[in-house]
C-alpha cells in the first residue's frame, strides 16, 4: 500500500489551491429517517472548513423530507421522485461544486477528520483519481462490532490498480461507499450512471470498478467512517444470502460490459470481450455458490461444476498479487466445493464469504505480495 507519506512526497503541490479543493459530500437517502440526522450532522461537523453538504431524497416515505428541511440552507437539499441508487448518485452528483466528491449513504456516518485528510492528499497530488479509507462497522444504535470494512487483516488497494481492475475486477477489497472519495474530474468520465441497468442498487460498484481504470489511488490507511448494520442492508448480511448472491452475479456481469467499455475508450486492454470469462476469484465463488446451492434459479446459462471449477483453479493460480500458499488455499475451494454434497457446501461457501468464520486458517488466505487486492 502506498504510505501517505510517499504519495504526497512524490507529487506536485497544487499552485493556488493552498486551502485546498472543495469537498463535496452527497447524503443518499431512502427511508432513512430514523439514521439521516446522525449522517448529516457528520457531514457538516468536519473539522475541514471548505465542505458543501448536498442531501438527495429518493422519494421517501417517512419523515425524511421533514428531517432534512429541518436544516435549511446548511445543506443543499434535492429531492426527488424513486428512481433507485444510480438515479440519486446522478441527482446528487449534478449539483456537486467540489473537487473531491464523497457519497456518504444515509445510514453511514463520516468521522470528523476524514474531509480534511482526503482534502490534504488532492491539494498536494492533484492528479489523484481516488482515495480511500477503512469503515468501522456499528450496529443500529451506534455501538461498534469490532469488525472493519475492508477486515483488518487485508490491505487497502492503492497504487496504480488498472492491471488488477482488468484482470480480477472483483477481488479488489474496496470499502464500502462511504469510504471513497473521488476526484470530480474522473466521476465526468464516468456519470451518469446507468440508471436502468443500476435501479434499486449496484451503482456503487459501477463506480468503483470505472473509477480503478483511472491512477494513481491513494489509501489512508486510518478509519474515516461508519458502516451500520441494521437488517435492512443491502450487502452487509450476517448469513449466505443466495437471492443476493444472485444479484451480485448480474450487477458484476453488467459491470464488466462497461468496464470494458471504458477501458477500451481509455486505450486499455486486458478485460475478455464476453464478461462471463472475466476470472475473478470472488465472481466465480459467486456462481460455484449459486449453481452448488440453487442450481434451478441459478442466473447464468451455460455454466457447470465442471466448468467452473477449471475457471475458479485457474483464477485462483494466477492471482499475481497472492502468495503461493494464498493462491493454492483458494484453488483448494473449489476443488472441495465442486464434488460437495450441499450441507457441506453450504458450509464451505459461508468459510469463503465470511472471514471470521475461518479460524486460523484465516491468517494462510490473507497474505499477498502486493497488498492491492482481496
Amino acid at each position: 500500500m502506498i504510505a501517505v507519506a510517499e504519495a504526497l512526497a512524490t507529487c506536485p503541490r497544487a499552485s493556488g489551491a493552498e486551502h485546498g479543493p472543495l469537498v463535496s459530500i452527497v447524503v443518499n437517502n431512502y427511508n432513512y429517517g430514523r439514521f439521516l440526522r446522525s449522517a448529516i450532522d457528520s457531514a457538516l461537523e468536519q473539522t475541514y472548513p471548505h465542505v458543501e453538504v448536498i442531501v438527495v431524497d429518493d422519494g421517501s416515505a417517512d419523515d425524511s423530507r421533514q428531517i432534512i428541511a429541518d436544516y435549511g440552507r446548511r445543506v443543499v437539499a434535492v429531492l426527488k421522485e424513486n428512481g433507485g441508487q444510480g438515479s440519486a448518485f446522478n441527482a446528487g452528483f449534478a449539483r456537486c461544486r467540489g473537487g473531491a466528491v464523497i457519497f456518504l449513504d444515509a445510514d453511514d456516518v463520516l468521522l470528523p477528520q476524514t474531509a480534511a485528510r482526503v482534502a490534504n492528499v488532492f491539494r498536494n497530488c492533484p492528479e489523484v483519481a481516488k482515495v480511500l479509507y477503512r469503515m468501522e462497522v456499528i450496529e443500529a444504535d451506534g455501538t461498534p462490532t469490532g469488525q472493519l470494512i475492508p477486515p483488518a487483516h487485508l490491505p487497502l488497494p492503492s497504487g496504480d490498480l488498472r492491471w488488477q481492475a482488468l484482470r480480477f475486477p472483483d477481488d479488489i477489497a474496496y470499502p464500502g461507499d462511504s469510504g471513497h472519495a473521488f476526484a470530480a474530474r474522473v466521476l465526468q468520465r464516468i456519470f451518469p450512471v446507468p440508471e436502468q441497468e443500476y435501479g434499486r442498487v449496484g451503482a456503487d460498484l459501477y463506480l468503483y470498478q470505472l473509477s480503478s481504470l483511472f491512477a494513481p489511488v491513494v489509501a489512508l490507511d486510518f478509519v474515516g467512517a461508519c458502516y451500520r448494520t441494521h437488517g435492512a442492508n443491502h450487502y452487509f448480511a450476517p448469513t449466505l444470502r443466495l437471492e443476493q448472491i444472485r444479484q451480485i452475479i448480474g450487477r458484476s456481469r453488467q459491470t464488466h460490459v462497461y468496464l470494458r467499455q471504458l477501458a477500451g475508450a481509455l486505450g486499455l486492454a486486458g478485460l475478455p470481450d464476453d464478461p462471463d470469462q472475466v476470472r475473478s476469484v470472488t465472481l466465480l465463488a459467486h456462481r460455484m455458490t449459486s449453481l452448488k446451492l440453487d442450481p434451478e434459479r441459478h442466473p447464468v446459462k451455460g455454466d457447470t461444476v465442471l466448468s467452473l471449477l477449471f475457471q475458479g483453479v485457474a483464477a485462483c493460480l494466477g492471482r499475481f498479487d497472492l502468495t503461493w500458499p494464498a493462491r493454492c488455499v483458494r484453488a483448494l475451494w473449489f476443488l472441495a466445493l465442486a464434488p460437495a454434497p450441499q450441507p457441506i457446501a453450504r458450509w464451505l461457501a459461508v468459510r469463503f464469504f465470511y472471514p471470521e468464520t475461518r479460524g486460523a486458517w484465516r491468517r494462510v488466505a490473507a497474505p499477498r505480495l502486493g497488498g492491492q487486492a482481496a
